[in-house]
């Protein structure tokens, strides 16, 4: 580890973290409001509508026994494709920076240069990615804090659950940077790069949405990372989701080691 390289990724990432922190707070604070003060015996039966039903149950990436009730629609709010968009863009950024980004810019000699290691470099913007990570999710569980502050007849969320949730959430969160340290590790343009988990992360998306929607599709639901991420589930019974959490802790590790054997091995050209 060296305390230099780490300030000097933190200070070229600090805006970034702040800005998808931000970001993430104001939004789960919006949705802990409205979820909250939002006259839902009004809407019950638009709620029970077969077509709502289906979307709300694509997003969840669940079926219900019975009615959508209160839980599933508040549990929204940490599946919400603005939420994973904001995390995975953070950690698609920082992860896309080394050495990806470094060779685009044509200072990857200047870092190469250091008196470190290879692996020394990766594992200080590994320790600046995870931290910044853990930062956007607990800015998020703040603002789901906040969000209640002013509402004084909501009933308090169970701060045990919604741990268990960001505790998934941070892995899952995990995975997608691993990929994205794999992807850079392989590319000389951070563009590319951005642009290959993006599409990645993307399809998994869309594959976690049409498995509600299409039978044929379940037998593939496997492939999506967010098939790994259940949030309403784990709100609803209180339980760790100890699979789904162990299977993308494996990939971040299978991912994150891969990408660092590349870049300490890959010959790396700035012409």
């Amino acid at each position: 580890m060296n305390l230099g390289l780490i300030h000097k990724s933190l200070r070229e990432t600090l805006w970034v973290t702040l800005l998808c922190g931000t970001a993430v707070m104001v939004f789960e604070a919006f949705l802990a409001y409205i979820f909250n003060t939002f006259e839902w015996d009004l809407a019950e039966q638009w709620l029970q509508s077969d077509f709502f039903q289906s979307i709300i149950k694509s997003l969840l990436g669940t079926e219900f026994n019975g009615q959508i009730g209160l839980g599933a629609i508040g549990s929204i709010a940490w599946v919400h494709p603005v939420l994973l968009a904001l995390l995975w863009a953070h950690a698609i950024t920082i992860c896309t920076r080394v050495p990806a980004g470094e060779i685009d810019r044509g200072t990857i000699d200047v870092l190469l240069s250091l008196p470190v290691s290879r692996w020394r470099i990766y594992l200080c913007e590994t320790i600046v990615w995870l931290t910044g990570g853990l930062l956007a999710i607990a800015m998020a569980l703040l603002g789901c804090k906040i969000g209640h502050l002013f509402i004084s007849s909501a009933e308090p969320p169970e701060w045990g659950r919604l741990l268990m949730v960001s505790a998934n959430l941070f892995l899952l969160y995990s995975a997608v940077g691993g990929l994205a340290l794999l992807i850079s590790s392989l590319s000389d343009r951070r563009g590319r790069s951005v642009a290959v988990v993006f599409a990645v992360v993307l399809v998994s998306f869309f594959l976690n949405f049409l498995t509600q929607l299409w039978e044929p599709a379940r037998s593939l639901s496997f492939l999506g990372v967010l098939h790994y991420y259940r949030p309403y589930i784990i709100l609803r019974d209180g339980i760790w989701p100890w699979r789904d959490i162990s299977v993308l802790a494996c990939a971040t590790v299978a991912l994150w080691t891969t990408g660092g054997i590349i870049f300490s091995r890959r010959d790396v050209c700035t012409v």
